[in-house]
């Protein structure tokens, strides 16, 4: 390899950093948001169903 150009990857390990992996971390959405929001979903639903379920009820009698 010529001397003018810089071989970046073995720069990095030279100095001890570390490969960026957070643009990967920052692209995901964390675990315990995804379980909390898929758990408030299926509450809502369940609690819209039961209000119709109370409507549909009151509207026979």
């Amino acid at each position: 390899m010529p001397d003018d150009m810089i071989d970046e990857k073995a720069v990095g390990e030279e100095a001890g950093a570390r490969p960026a992996k957070r643009s990967i971390v920052e692209d995901k959405f964390p675990r315990g948001l995804m379980i909390r929001l898929f758990v408030y979903v299926v509450a809502g639903h369940l609690f819209a169903a039961f209000v119709y379920l109370l409507f549909t009820l009151g509207a026979e009698r």
